[in-house]
């Protein structure tokens, strides 16, 4: 029980320092934000809502302005279920990638984030442009 009540209130503070700390959205013209939430629409990040990796990688989305689902992936939650059958393991951050027939599961909030900073990130712009 202490360590549940510790755990949320932690969590709790975390996701206050995250709200008060959040980086500023990457700008994209609208035809390129267009562009990257079609993308996005295939994708899907499972998550708890007070883990501080959820947290690293939900900051992450803001900074790289990518309007991403976020699924709950919490005890009783359907999606729990498809993290499971469908990932193979209920471990968050998760990155569900669909592509054509296949999906594609990532874990680990480090993969993630160097997935959509490859992806989405401002490296991309630059290679987009030349």
């Amino acid at each position: 029980m202490i360590v549940k009540a510790t755990r949320e209130g932690l969590g709790r503070l975390i996701i206050f320092i995250d709200f008060i700390t959040r980086p500023a959205k990457m700008k994209r013209s609208d035809a390129e934000q267009q562009t990257v939430n079609e993308a996005l629409s295939l994708m899907s990040v499972y998550q708890f809502y007070a883990c501080p990796f959820c947290v690293k990688t939900r900051r992450a989305l803001h900074r790289l302005n990518l309007t991403i689902a976020l699924r709950d992936a919490s005890k009783g939650s359907p999606y729990r279920d498809e993290l499971q059958n469908g990932g193979g393991q209920i471990k968050v951050p998760c990155l569900r990638i669909d592509e054509g027939e296949k999906t594609r599961w990532l874990y680990e909030s480090n993969d993630i984030i160097a997935y959509l900073e490859n992806r989405f990130g401002k490296g991309r712009e630059s290679q987009a442009s030349a």
